[in-house]
């Protein structure tokens, strides 16, 4: 299945049903008075979120949502019956963005989440509701709401708490096949991935990670080169960014130069993705001579004055893809650590005596 992560839909709640004009028509009861009843709700739209889709191929086939319109009421104070919602499932990690605000609406980052993206419009009321001492027989009903018209982007952001970043053939595509059961294509000529790919790393038996793999990055991507940084949305999610270069490019490239370009990029989509945990994963080291290896990460480090931790590896024949996916979990294992302690104490600052606090 084509993987899609953006789409263009409009969807329309269902008007409210107008309120009804009628009176009261029974035998030896001359003058019974007003009963029109009021018009049914319109229905709403719904996204929901939904972990069995993984993809927004849907949407080009089908752009228009329709809610049900409300039933106009009835005599004898019947109200009409209220419209059907329209509901829409969505893959889980889709964020909703008005494209005449360009406003955030929601993020459905949770399997059964709900949003409502336009309300369904209220109904008429009825003449029953407009008699009066002065005014006995009114003939004067509303008419229902409108329901909400909008047009909605869809933006599929991959759920993932590794995300692979570097230049095209660097390795990322033959990183995650080697770590994970992902099988992205992968080949001894270059080429670059297309689409994304996810992969589950599993330590233990209850210990797991996901890693995105996005498509290559080139310098001047950010003015459309390439496949441009459409796909760099999907590291927005991730806790930990594994930044992959090649240490023998074969157009003889500075491996030094290759960073400074993806950073320069990311700066300019999302300077806080520079901010983000970022590793260094020097790639190919088994195209290195032995003796040179060394030497070589050694300078590739200090001209970058990189400080975070870095690891030469070699993906094609795995040898240290281990050790990162073994740091990789004892990161995540501090994160979650610091997370639940944190949250231990704000409850016992909640529950805390008001004197307590004073004391301490």
């Amino acid at each position: 299945m084509k993987f899609v992560d953006e789409a263009l839909i409009h969807v329309h709640a269902g008007n409210g049903g107008n309120g009804c004009v009628s009176f009261r028509r029974e035998k030896f009861i001359p003058f019974g008075g007003p009963d029109g009843g009021d018009g049914g709700a319109g229905g709403s739209v719904w996204l929901v979120a939904d972990e069995n889709l993984n993809t927004l191929v849907d949407f080009r086939h089908q752009r228009v949502f329709r809610a049900q319109r409300g039933q106009n009421g009835m005599g004898r104070q019947m109200s009409g019956r209220g419209g059907e919602d329209c509901v829409i499932r969505v893959p889980v990690g889709t964020e909703v963005v008005g494209t005449e605000t360009a406003e955030s609406l929601g993020d459905l980052t949770a399997h059964g989440q709900r949003l409502r993206v336009a309300a369904g419009g209220e109904g008429g009321r009825g003449n029953v509701h407009f008699k009066s001492s002065v005014n006995r027989a009114p003939r004067r009903a509303t008419p229902g709401r409108e329901g909400d018209a909008r047009e909605l982007r869809l933006e599929l952001k991959l759920l993932a708490d590794v995300g692979l970043l570097g230049f095209p053939n660097a390795g990322k595509s033959t990183f995650i096949r080697a770590v994970s059961a992902a099988t992205p294509r992968v080949a001894d000529y270059p080429f670059t991935t297309l689409h994304p790919h996810l992969g589950v790393v599993r330590i233990e038996t209850d210990k797991s990670f996901v890693v995105a793999d996005i498509p290559g990055l080139i310098e001047g991507a950010a003015e459309g080169a390439g496949l441009g940084i459409q796909f760099l949305k999907h590291l927005s999610r991730t806790h930990l960014l594994l930044h992959v270069v090649d240490m023998a490019p074969q157009d003889d490239s500075d491996p030094v130069q290759q960073v400074r370009a993806i950073e320069a990029e990311l700066e300019q989509f999302d300077a806080r993705l520079l901010q983000r945990p970022r590793w260094l994963l020097l790639n190919k080291i088994d195209l290195v001579p032995q003796e040179q290896r060394a030497r070589m990460a050694a300078r590739i480090v200090a001209d970058l004055g990189w400080t975070a931790p870095w690891f030469p590896i070699s993906a094609a024949v795995r040898e240290g893809t281990w050790d990162v996916c073994l740091a990789a979990q004892r990161f995540f294992d501090a994160e979650r650590k610091a997370r639940e302690e944190a949250a231990a104490e704000a409850v016992d600052l909640r529950f805390a005596a008001p004197g307590d606090e004073a004391g301490a």
